[in-house]
This record gives C-alpha cells, structure tokens and sequence, in this order.
C-alpha cells in the first residue's frame, strides 16, 4: 500500500487570545483556513496549517516561529498587530525561512532589507497618507490624536503630522500615559481642534474617549477618527451602539471585489457568521498567493549569495530556487485584485504595491452598514 505523501507545513500566527485583538485574529484565520483548504494538492501534497496564537505578545511570536521551525515548515504566514509581526519576521529573517505577512502595516517591518519576507498589507506611510488627505479635504486643519507609547502608534503619529504639515495642517498630540477621557476633552476644546483621532487600544482607553467626547457639548462637532480600523468589528459596535457610528476608519477593499472576492465574501460570511472584514480577504489572499509560489517555486529554501538583501534574487538555473526566491515573479489574481511584489523605496519587505485602501465609517442611520468616503 502506496504511504500518502506528508502534508506541505505552513506556519500561521494570529492574535487569538487577549490582550491580542482576537476579533481581527479570528477574521484573519478564518480567511488562511479557508484558502488552505481549496488550494488543493501541490506537487500531490494537501497544505497544513499549523497556527500559533501570538496574543500580540512579540516575544511570544518569536517562540513560535522558532518552535513551527524545528517542526518543517516551509514558510510563514499571518499576523495581524504590526509590532508582533516585526518580531516574526526578525526570526524568520534569521532562519531563513520566508515570511508573507498578511495585515501588519509598519514600514519598517524588519530593521534591514531582506528577501525573505514579504507583505500584503499595504505599509502604514502609504494608508495614513490617504487617511490624512481625507481629513484634508473635509476641511479638517487642526486635528488632535489620543495615542499611547507604542512604535505603531508612533510612527503613525509622525506620518500624519509630516504629511499634514507639509499641507498646512496642525497634529495636536495627547498622551494618553497621562491624560484620562475628561482631560482629552479639556484639550480639544482648548485647543479648538476639528478632528480627534483615536491611537489607542480598545477597549481602554478608546471606549471611553468615545463616550466622553460625544456626551460633551463643547465638541459636537468634532470628527472622531480610527484610522487603525477598530470600528470595522462587530466588538467595536457592541462597545458603543450609535456613539461608534460615524467615525472613520481605514480598510483595504476595493470599490468591487474581484470574481473570487464575491464567491470567498459568501464563503466567509458563512464561516464566521458575519460580514467579513478586510482582514479575512487578506488572509485568504495570502495563501493564494502562497499556494502560487509553492505550486511554480518550490518548497525548498535556498540561503546565501543568490538572496542579497535588497538586490533581487538570482534566477539562474536550478530546480527549486525556493519561496522566497518567488516574490518577484508572482502574479495572482486575488479576491481583491492582481497581487504583484516590488521593491518599494523605504519599504524593507517584497510588497504588494498597492492594495485598494478605502475610509469608511458605519452609517448612523444603519450601524450594520459601510459608507465609503474617500478612496485612495
């Protein structure tokens, strides 16, 4: 009797569990399960995910990498907090073994140029940009942001107040180490701010700048902005019923998904029992384009001079010039159009350059609904 050939073993990190934002996580998961398990066989051998909780813990991600390493797996997949996934692909670069990170967005996803990870996530400085000129053109100039002590955080902040200065705007910056939900109103109405954007955690401290900001009548008029995404979960709305309405956020669809995207959005939304979020879509595409490169690449992982950072790989002759060798060369029709990767100036990863990025918010009229207000 003929042994089954062994399962092709894929790494996948997600945030499952607290303090990880376990909804995104889920969303996330729900979109690599269901790839996995319709990419058929390759190379006659089904794909088998091995999934590692992260609890947006980075040293806990950085365990799991090396502990799904000694395990056999050919490649990397997932994560969803960007300072979590900057960790797994710092070992993953060390081990050489290739990485396709699905939602993480900071630029500097690992500290040097490397070949053997590689993201469908937009990068931060390209969807904050967008999020900035949206701001820009509802007339917003002088725009305050709640934030917390996080490199994510942080390098948000500095994109939006390069980008808003740069056009005459004005960032007012509220640490929120040492400020509570009375004194962020406090400063928005001294400082005559228009817009008061949320980087930070939910449930606490967003919650509760939410609930403040709208129960002030010094500050009916003030946008309330979350570019991170929170308001795109079902969480964010059981949270805060009609005061999370009308706030927007960033999210990487298009105007229309593609074929795929129609018949994976009816797949997932049976799956997880609810509208999948742009989270799903980009787990689902990760494992397509994935399944691309081990179906025309190999599975095979070739290290030294032919990966030198930042140059390419070498294409010469070989049979099995490995995954990460793959990058360049991929084109895959994904669920929300054609995935190809580049080298992008001040982007240290192979990136998909560009995912559709829209601001959206929930209609007030109908919190279960999306409008879309500006695309870039």
């Amino acid at each position: 009797m003929n042994t089954p050939p062994p399962p092709i073993r894929i790494g996948a990190l997600a945030p499952l569990s607290k303090p990880g934002w376990v909804e995104a996580g889920r969303h996330l998961l729900a979109g690599l399960e269901l790839a996995a398990g319709e990419v058929g066989l390759i190379d006659g051998r089904p794909l088998e995910l091995l999934v590692r909780d992260t609890a947006a813990d980075p040293a806990q991600a950085a365990a799991a990498v090396d502990e799904l390493a000694g395990l056999g797996v050919a490649a990397f997949v997932g994560e969803y907090h960007s300072v979590v996934a900057r960790s797994a692909a710092a070992r993953a670069d060390a081990l050489a073994l290739p990485f396709l990170c699905s939602s993480a967005v900071l630029d500097a996803l690992t500290e040097q140029p490397t070949d053997w990870v590689a993201r469908i996530a937009p990068a931060q400085s390209r969807g904050w940009r967008v999020y900035a000129d949206f701001l820009l053109k509802a007339g917003h100039t002088r725009i305050a942001v709640a934030t917390q002590p996080t490199v994510y955080w942080a390098s948000g902040t500095r994109i939006l107040r390069e980008h808003l200065a740069a056009r005459g705007g004005t960032l007012i910056e509220l640490d929120m180490s040492t400020l509570d939900a009375a004194a962020v109103c406090d400063a928005l109405a001294d400082h005559r701010a228009t817009a008061l954007l949320l980087l930070v955690g939910i449930p606490d401290p967003a919650v509760p700048i939410v609930q403040a900001v709208r129960a002030d009548p010094r500050l009916a008029d003030v946008l309330i902005g979350a570019p991170a995404g929170q308001p795109e979960f079902a969480e964010w709305q059981s949270l805060l019923g009609s005061d999370g309405t009308a706030i927007p956020f960033l999210r990487y669809l298009p105007e229309r998904l593609t074929p795929l995207g129609t018949r994976v959005e009816a797949a997932l939304r049976e799956r997880l029992g609810a509208a999948p979020s742009f989270v799903a879509f980009e787990g689902y595409d990760t494992i397509a384009v994935l399944a691309e490169a081990l179906r025309f690449h190999g599975t095979g992982r070739s290290a030294g001079p032919s990966l030198s950072a930042g140059t390419g790989p070498d294409t010469g002759p070989g049979p099995n010039p490995g995954i990460a060798e793959a990058w360049p060369h991929i084109s895959v029709e994904g669920t929300r159009g054609r995935i190809q990767f580049s080298r992008v100036p001040g982007i240290s990863v192979w990136q998909w350059a560009w995912p559709p990025i829209q601001v959206a918010d929930r209609d007030p009229a109908a919190p279960d609904r999306f409008r879309v207000l500006f695309s870039g």
